[in-house]
């Protein structure tokens, strides 16, 4: 199923058919989905898809024109071995002739560790025949601190050569919900709450079976797909996870504040301070500033957050009761920890589904431009937006068995202290069809609700 890249999608295509010579940077974490992407883009397309591997560079030459071969059917590949990779480039240049060729380098970084000076080569490359050829290169790495390091940082030999590049983050809410059509939305609306929006996640969850059932058989038992993931992604990323794994499980446990995390974990501030930047660069975690914050880049009220839900969901539930898991108790943890976390998990899902969409749709409705948006932790206003004419958006979901509005009217009167004038109201609820699955409302002016 490929799902909520077709803006990506859409780039590619059109870059694949400038005519003109690219060189194309596309990273971002395991299991975002940048192997199907790029296959999409290759498939009704004269191009080499290869997929490096963690062995010596000859075996990766050697590889490398095996691709070459199938993908053009050369006859003068047979047996030929290339001593390095500026001369694989040269010979798939030479070969595209006139006709675009798309040349797919994925796992990149893998490349790079059996062939010291790879970059410099490319740029060698690049500079003498690349730019003159009818090639499209595309560089991509699931080791995002390699890839902006090494590859797109001003000391990297290939800095000022591509012609573009893309982070691929994780698929928005709403779009994450696409791979379980047969739920009801609210059970949809949990599946993220849990997995997040990355692809390879939400594709192991299936809607032939309960939610229960795939998470005791894909995350609550050691054979699961998903149980050591978060594991393997801080050890692809970090070499040594240890103290990360420790600040994560702090959050995760409600330490938002540098001084309360450096305690939980047994370090002083400014050392705590350095794992965490590491972790707001790989965006794992987040700091966030009150939106009502007059001050933001001085402010002394951010708070730290996990920015990934299923990060967090493996620090809330699966690392503190590894032990249970292990010794097959999954459907005890499922009762005892994670059934009665599903109702907040589906609270904070909601928040981000209403986050999202003041991103990206709420300015249709209002008729003004949302230029920025950050989280309430009010009773009834979860989120609010600011306009680009300094107009403010609050964004309202009625809870569930409340019927006074007294908090909602406080809320409203905070943050018309804090704006100086009345907010622009949303009301905001989760309907019960997949294809809309937030019912949107503008409150009149004059009105509360």
């Amino acid at each position: 199923m490929f799902v909520g890249r077709d803006h990506e999608l859409e780039v590619l295509e059109e870059l694949a058919e400038s005519g003109n010579p690219e060189l194309f940077v596309l990273y971002g974490r395991r299991r975002v989905g940048k192997t199907e992407l790029l296959q999409r883009l290759c498939e009704p397309r004269r191009a080499v898809y290869f997929l490096a591997a963690q062995v010596r560079e000859r075996d990766n030459l050697r590889a490398f024109r095996d691709a070459l071969k199938d993908a053009l059917n050369d006859p003068l590949l047979e047996g030929l071995e290339f001593p390095d990779w500026s001369t694989a480039l040269g010979f798939a240049a030479e070969r595209a002739g006139s006709e675009r060729l798309i040349l797919v380098l994925d796992e990149f970084p893998y490349l790079c560790e059996s062939t010291k000076g790879l970059p410099s080569q490319i740029q060698k490359f690049w500079d003498t025949r690349g730019k003159k050829s009818s090639l499209m290169i595309i560089l991509c790495g699931s080791q995002v601190s390699f890839m902006e390091n090494e590859v797109l940082a001003e000391r990297s030999p290939l800095f000022g050569r591509r012609t573009g590049q893309r982070r691929l983050e994780p698929l928005e809410p709403a779009e994450s919900i696409r791979f379980f059509p047969g739920w009801p939305v609210a059970m949809q609306v949990t599946a993220f709450g849990i997995l997040g929006g990355m692809p390879a996640y939400l594709r192991r969850f299936q809607d032939t079976r309960t939610l229960k059932e795939n998470l005791l058989r894909e995350v609550l038992r050691p054979e699961g797909y998903l149980f050591d993931e978060v594991q393997f992604l801080l050890r692809t990323e970090l070499s040594s996870p240890a103290t990360y794994n420790s600040i994560l499980a702090a959050v995760a446990r409600g330490a938002d504040k540098v001084g309360d995390i450096a305690l939980a974990v047994g370090v002083d501030s400014p050392t705590a301070g350095k794992y965490l930047h590491v972790l707001r660069e790989l965006r794992l975690i987040e700091r966030e500033v009150p939106i009502t914050d007059p001050n933001p880049l001085r402010s002394r009220h951010g708070r730290y957050r996990i920015a990934d839900r299923f990060v967090a969901f493996h620090f809330r539930h699966i690392q503190p009761n590894l032990s249970l898991i292990h010794a097959g108790r999954g459907e005890m943890v499922y009762r005892d920890k994670v059934e009665p976390d599903l109702e907040r998990l589906f609270d904070e899902a909601r928040q981000d589904f209403v986050l999202s969409h003041l991103r990206r749709e709420a300015a249709e409705i209002i008729g003004q431009e949302i230029v920025e948006v950050g989280r309430f932790e009010g009773q009834f206003v979860r989120a609010v937006g600011r306009t680009a004419q300094e107009q403010t958006v609050a964004a309202i979901v009625v809870p569930d068995g409340v019927r006074g509005t007294g908090p909602l009217e406080e809320e409203l009167l905070q943050l018309k202290r804090c704006f100086g004038k009345p907010s622009l109201k949303l009301v905001y609820g989760v309907t019960a069809r997949s294809d809309r699955p937030l019912d949107v409302e503008q409150v009149p002016e004059g009105e509360l609700l």
